[in-house]
């Protein structure tokens, strides 16, 4: 059965492993250079500043706050550094822009990454245009998703009402605040189909699919 997001008139979206599929191995680029950081930084071998770098990413959410809670790194020389790969693995969907810009309402982007990442990105997957706003971790002052009180700033910056929102994202524990906030949750990605998570309402590995099938605002009953 297709999706009713006929309440829905604000759409936001995740970037990375959301508006691409996680096979292209896009963010292993990234991951990649954030362990040469991590290393360079610390002066570990680089097995052990790869565990540190998960082990900062599970406890604050990104690598990037933990290493600013833990070794004062500035964080723009940071991003600048690991986002500065190739974006060849990634091909434009036109299925995709297609559904994206059928949506009725607001599209904002929210993502972990940088605002010049998500540009970057945007702007090779020919879908920039779409989104009105893009809410990154700069936006955030540094405070990664999920914190709840990143999505209060957002909320409050953009004057989202929650309930008549639908948040797509590629992590379940990101959609858990959305969920409380009364958001509709959308799972993206192979993974989604497993998830039990009382809030992941959908869930889907076809976003295009998913959002050109759903109920909108004006579709018919």
């Amino acid at each position: 059965m297709s999706a009713d997001l006929s309440h829905v008139d604000t759409w936001l979206f995740d970037l990375d492993n959301t508006l691409y599929p996680i096979e292209t191995q896009f963010m292993g680029l990234i991951e990649a250079k954030m362990t040469d950081f991590v290393a360079r930084e610390t002066g570990l071998p680089r097995d052990e500043a790869r565990a540190l770098q998960h082990g900062y990413f599970t406890e604050h959410g990104t690598t990037l706050a933990g290493l600013m809670a833990n070794h004062g790194i500035e964080p723009q020389r940071f991003l600048d550094e690991v986002h500065d790969v190739s974006l060849d693995c990634l091909t434009p969907d036109p299925a995709l822009r297609a559904a994206i810009a059928a949506l009725p309402g607001r599209r904002l982007i929210f993502t972990n990454g940088s605002v010049g990442h998500a540009e970057r990105v945007l702007v090779h997957l020919n879908l920039r245009d779409l989104f009105s706003e893009l809410f990154a971790i700069e936006t955030a002052d540094y405070v990664p998703k999920p914190a709840l009180a990143t999505f209060d700033r957002i909320c409050k910056l953009h004057d989202i009402d929650p309930p008549m929102t639908a948040f797509f994202e590629d992590s379940e524990k990101n959609l858990v605040p959305a969920s409380r906030l009364g958001m509709t949750t959308v799972l993206v990605g192979p993974h989604a189909a497993a998830s039990t998570s009382e809030h992941v309402h959908f869930r889907t590995n076809d976003l295009a699919e998913f959002l050109s099938s759903a109920r909108l605002q004006g579709s018919p009953a």
